[in-house]
């Protein structure tokens, strides 16, 4: 690990998570648009790999033109993607039961998904995501499919919390918590820090991991994400992870700063 400098100006490719890394909810933190102006500069391109899935990539690029960044549906690949792509290799035709958000269901619909919100016959797994419309009533539904029949569990990320603007909230990986002491059931976690993410992005541009930096707040889902997938690594210290973290921990970055601005200082 060491104090990121100049060596990351021969990287094209930049993967980078969202809450706590380049934004708090729709503010960007400071040094990101300057940052992506100058990924554009040098011909890269920049990625927002993020395991939130409560929303689509069609509301992403909504939201970030609104924060004046300038993207389209290809510069984000989320946790939502990457369930749509192992569901299709695993559960093309099964019946889902779904414990998300309205974004996400109508996504999995959008994708040609058998879906449910209801307890009924025929289904064959259950999905668990970040879901901020979370009632008791989803969290009941779903601990009765889980007890009363042998079906998967499959979980869109095993976050613990989402940073916001005042703190944290719990995400995906918090919810299963509750449904694995509920029900002694543990899920398959689809995203980061599942490789699956990095390779997407490297199948959809043609970058190699040679020319590629994942940055995130997170150690063991941004960091540990680049980490699996053969990548070097960035943590920045606007979200989870601090700068003590590093002196124990399984998921080592290449290379450490304090906050995005520190990458677009590196860039120039």
């Amino acid at each position: 690990m060491e104090r990121l400098a100049g060596q990351v100006r021969g990287k094209k490719l930049f993967l980078l998570d969202i809450d706590g890394t380049i934004s708090f909810d729709a503010t960007p933190i400071d040094g990101t648009l300057d940052f992506c102006r100058r990924v554009r500069e040098i011909g890269g391109k920049y990625i927002f790999i993020t395991n939130n899935s409560t929303m689509g990539n069609a509301d992403y690029v909504k939201k970030f033109l609104k924060m004046g960044i300038d993207v389209d549906e290809s510069s984000f690949i989320t946790a939502t993607t990457a369930t749509v792509r192992y569901l299709r290799e695993h559960h093309a035709n099964d019946r889902i039961f779904v414990l998300g958000t309205k974004s996400l269901i109508a996504e999995l619909r959008k994708q040609g998904f058998s879906v449910t919100e209801d307890v009924e016959p025929g289904i064959d797994l259950v999905v668990a995501a970040f879901d901020n419309e979370l009632t008791y009533e989803k969290l009941k539904r779903a601990c009765e499919l889980l007890e009363t029949r042998t079906l998967p569990f499959i979980a869109t990320n095993p976050d613990l919390v989402c940073p916001v603007g005042f703190g944290y909230v719990p995400d995906c990986g918090s919810i299963c918590q509750m449904l694995t002491t509920a029900t002694g059931k543990e899920p398959v976690y689809v995203g980061k820090p599942n490789p699956i993410i990095v390779e997407m992005a490297l199948d959809a541009t043609g970058y190699s991991l040679a020319d590629t930096l994942v940055i995130g707040d997170r150690l063991y889902t941004d960091i540990a994400v680049g980490n699996n997938a053969g990548a070097d690594t960035l943590v920045v210290f606007t979200g989870e992870a601090k700068m003590e973290d590093l002196a124990e921990t399984e998921f080592p970055p290449t290379y450490y700063t304090e906050t995005i601005r520190g990458l677009y200082e590196a860039l120039l």
